[in-house]
């Protein structure tokens, strides 16, 4: 759909107020989203309020209510909670608290109000929106304000964005928090699996999330835990004996440690609470095992947001003041919110309506039903959990008689053996034997190849690089021995994990099909690198990893900046000439200016730069952070833009550099890249089977496979998840640079730059549009996890 892109310019905040409240539960990303409202809310020349301790001190008023500055949002980003206080508060339940409240918005002229926190925060929020011109006709018999203020504040506009570790709310795909959440669970349970492993021993973690099973059934697939309790999907009669047999089955296999994960809201069929202590007694009494319980509790909630939350809460922030300023009377109350990689906005009552509809379901025993209303993410993360968390004895298997292969190729990315995991568990289940590639091509073209079973891939997600090995060898060089090696072992498939490299690989194997008839079989490509440069998908595994060590490690070098004063770091990133690690680790980590490859920039730019920081080093913030992408350009090198700033800055700020290198590739991987690792991977295989059913001759005995669509890359598309032809990428590629032409991350540059205060516009043609919580694609796979 061409559409002419349409610009906030002529959106403007002058003579509105906006307001921005934190209610009910605290969750990581919540001082993000309350930076991005107040910094959006003045570029567009809005008064901007915050409101202390939510609803409470918006029925307090006085010192609760105050307007705030640019700099009062400074250095909150990295900081977890909320910096402006929340309450839980009695007295706006009462339409007498929801008057003084009107009363005191109305006193500084507030009609637009930002509201961050859960379902119930919401729901009160849009009660009072309904209330409202009822409370100010009541405040104006009361003669606590005139007729004029009940004609100039008669309608109060209110948006939501939904702030809860829960991720228990419905119509969005990843509230703010929840990433971060799951960043802490992994921590944890990263760190009792080698205590664990170490003596034997058998752990019950119990994870957060009232009634929603999100967390715990998340952080099971994120490391790959026997056994996982979530209210949505109880546990059939007889769980206990079911539940024991896999537990022994696993030690027998030589597994020396077994997970259990515990939701807080976790029941049975009868609705019966199944608590971590009745689970622990219960192993202990069958099987003897040394059990111990760990609950998890507020840890879950506390600490620094993630990369992907900041991010998130950032872009939700912006959308949100743009939906302020787009209200009218008759539009109702609005949500932003994710769908995939977009946001979006709902209707406010409609998604509560369906979270509600989600808890009747579980009470009154509907358990499908519930898993289908949480939402296509949920459901998909519920089928591949059990997909491969369980293996089926031998006998009940299919036997395909197909051989599949898989191989890494390219650079390291954490997330990869998750993704090798899937692929040989899903392939198992789907009845065809699996072989592992070691060293991509090259050890594919030398022999190194064997089969790999079931429990080879255990406790595989958690792990950083690539077990089975990778190299950047391109197949155009052994195509020779590598089909010799696709004859000896009968391989009827390939399924490739990795980069560009991966990409380049395969077009190279389905040119080559004309002389080798042993590449007549079906390819996939699942991305892999922390670039994220291979065109097809929005996202790819490892990226995530990477934007968190870019962020953690910014972080602490923006806290040593602001202890010395005055003083700027350049930063430089990894990516090859993609920029999409610099411009996404600026949103999350708060920089001053990303230079990336695909926005060229000249020396006028760079003096620009340098002077917007020395106007900076003249306010309270009297610090600096510049990220530079590796290949942004050939001549201002790191190195050139260090001298220049320290040249410019002379007498006013001093200047660092750190190269961050190959740390951008090592480390355990984030739960967004196991996830997206595991649930990709096991759609590739599946698309596999399908493909091997469809070339399979009768006849000759043998797959062939010879057209365009039996070779192609698994990627993350907007909302979908979507095979694609590699041919057809061709003409979506830059091939001289490694990169997309088209990368949809470029229209949140300028995002960047709003936050750090630069005049910039602002292409906001994909939102505005209010869309119905049932006519969200049922197809969605999330952008988040």
């Amino acid at each position: 759909m061409d559409h002419q892109p349409k610009f906030f310019e002529n959106l403007s905040g002058a003579g509105k107020a906006i307001a921005v409240l934190t209610s009910g539960g605290d969750a990581q990303g919540m001082n993000a989203a309350v930076r991005a409202v107040v910094r959006m809310g003045i570029y567009v020349n809005a008064k901007v309020y915050f409101i202390y301790e939510g609803y409470q001190g918006m029925v307090d008023g006085g010192d609760n209510i105050v307007e705030v500055s640019w700099e009062s949002v400074s250095s909150i980003l990295q900081v977890g909670g909320t910096v402006i206080g929340s309450a839980r508060c009695k007295s706006f339940r009462t339409r007498e608290g929801r008057l003084q409240a009107a009363f005191n918005l109305v006193q500084r002229g507030i009609t637009n109000l930002c509201v961050i926190g859960g379902d119930g925060s919401l729901t009160g929020a849009n009660l009072f929106r309904e209330e409202w011109s009822g409370l100010l006709e009541e405040l104006a018999q009361k003669g606590k304000i005139d007729a004029e203020a009940v004609k100039k504040y008669a309608y109060l506009n209110i948006v939501g964005m939904v702030g809860s570790i829960d991720n228990d709310f419905c119509g969005t795909d990843m509230t703010i928090g929840t990433d971060s959440a799951l960043h802490r669970i992994i921590e944890v349970v990263d760190a009792i699996m080698t205590t664990a492993q170490s003596h034997q021993r058998t752990f019950v973690l119990e994870v957060m999330g009232r009634h929603c099973g999100y967390l715990a059934l998340v952080s099971a697939l994120a490391c790959g835990a026997d056994w996982v309790f979530i209210p949505e999907y109880p546990p059939e009669e007889g769980w206990e004996d079911t539940m024991c047999v896999k537990l022994s089955e696993n030690r027998a296999r030589k597994k020396r440690l077994n997970i259990i994960i515990v939701a807080e809201g976790a029941i049975d069929c009868h609705n019966k609470p199944i608590t971590s202590e009745k689970v622990k007694d219960l192993v202990v009494q069958r099987l003897g095992f040394d059990t111990r319980v760990t609950i998890l509790g507020h840890v879950q909630r506390g600490g620094t947001p993630s990369a992907f939350d900041r991010i998130l809460a950032s872009r939700m922030g912006v959308e949100a003041v743009l939906a302020l300023l787009e209200a009218t009377p008759d539009t109702p109350a609005c949500v932003v919110s994710l769908s995939g990689n977009q946001a979006v906005r709902l209707p406010l009552m409609e998604c509560v309506q369906m979270t509600q509809e989600v808890q009747k379901a579980m009470d009154e025993g509907r358990f499908l039903e519930a898993v289908r209303l949480r939402g296509r993410s949920f459901e998909n993360n519920l089928n591949t959990y059990k997909l491969l968390s369980h293996k089926r004895p031998d006998a009940e298997l299919p036997k395909t008689n197909f051989n599949v292969a898989v191989l890494n190729v390219g650079a390291p990315a954490a997330g990869m053996n998750a993704a090798v995991r899937a692929a040989v568990r899903v392939g198992m289940t789907e009845g065809h034997k699996i072989f592992a590639v070691i060293d991509g091509f090259e050890g594919f073209a030398r022999g190194k190849i064997k089969e790999i079973s079931w429990g080879d891939v255990g406790g595989w997600t958690g792990q950083g690089g690539s077990i089975l090995g990778t190299k950047r060898t391109l197949p155009a060089k052994y195509l020779e021995k590598i089909a010799d090696q696709m004859r000896t072992n009968n391989i009827n498939a390939l399924m490739v994990i990795g980069g560009f490299e991966a990409y380049l690989g395969l077009l190279e194997l389905s040119a080559a099909r004309e002389k080798y008839d042993e590449f007549c079989v079906p390819m996939v490509m699942v991305p892999a690198t922390v670039s994220n440069n291979v065109p097809g998908s929005d996202f790819s595994i490892g990226a995530d990893t990477a934007l968190n060590t870019i962020t953690d490690t910014c972080d602490r070098i923006k806290q040593s900046a602001s202890g010395t004063k005055r003083r700027v770091f350049i930063i430089e990133t990894m990516g090859g000439y993609c920029g999409y690690l610099a411009n996404m680790g600026a949103l999350a980590a708060g920089a001053d200016a990303a230079y990336i490859f695909e926005e060229q920039f000249d020396i006028r730019e760079l003096q620009a730069n340098v002077e917007h920081l020395t106007e900076k080093m003249k306010t309270s913030i009297q610090r600096g952070l510049v990220l530079r992408n590796e290949n942004c350009n050939e001549n201002y090198t790191t190195d050139f833009i260090y001298q220049l700033y320290s040249e410019e800055g002379k007498g006013v700020f001093d200047c660092r550099k750190n190269v961050l290198g190959h740390m951008q590739q090592g480390g355990a991987p984030s739960p967004f890249d196991r996830n997206f690792g595991t649930k990709i991977s096991a759609k590739a295989m599946q698309w596999i089977s399908k493909k091997l059913k469809e070339t399979y001759r009768k006849e000759g005995g043998k797959v062939f496979a010879n057209t365009d669509d039996s070779v192609c890359l698994l990627g993350m598309r907007r909302r979908n998840l979507v095979f694609q032809p590699v041919a057809e990428l061709k003409s979506e590629t830059d091939f001289v640079h490694r990169i997309p032409k088209e990368q949809w991350w470029l229209k949140l540059r300028p995002l960047m730059k709003i936050l750090a205060k630069y005049k910039t516009s602002y292409d906001v043609s994909d939102s505005g549009q209010l869309e119905h919580v049932a006519m969200l694609p049922k197809e969605a796979e999330t952008g988040a996890i």
